[in-house]
């Protein structure tokens, strides 16, 4: 097994559970500081990207996207329930993370406020 593969215990085959090997071979790594969601009723696309405004004072904001992901909405429901446990682990050791009133995100253009001054 390669180094970046990873096995999740499970019970195997015989017990009803199937073991999950990752496999990391073909992944790659994207840094995203923006991402937007859009739905139908067939599918989720999560879209991400990162903002490219170099002066807060622009009229307008520059998010230039690197990846788009469509889910089904059974696999959207997973990722939201793996995420909120996340970030609850997350704020439990570090605090909470304040991300603005109604604005979607921390920044004044709804990124996380780490756009490039």
């Amino acid at each position: 097994m390669a180094k970046s593969d990873r096995d999740t215990a499970g019970t195997g085959a015989a017990g009803g559970t199937p073991r999950i090997r990752w496999d990391g071979s073909h992944m790659k790594s994207t840094y995203a500081n923006v991402c937007n969601v859009a739905s139908t009723r067939e599918e989720v696309t999560l879209l991400f990207g990162t903002n490219q405004t170099w002066n807060r004072d622009q009229q307008e904001v520059t998010v230039e996207l690197s990846d788009r992901i469509i889910l089904n909405p059974y696999a959207a429901k997973r990722l939201l329930l793996l995420l909120q446990g996340v970030i609850a682990e997350y704020e439990q050791r570090f605090g909470t993370i304040d991300i603005g009133a109604g604005t979607g995100g921390g920044g004044r253009d709804g990124t996380d406020g780490g756009g490039k001054d």
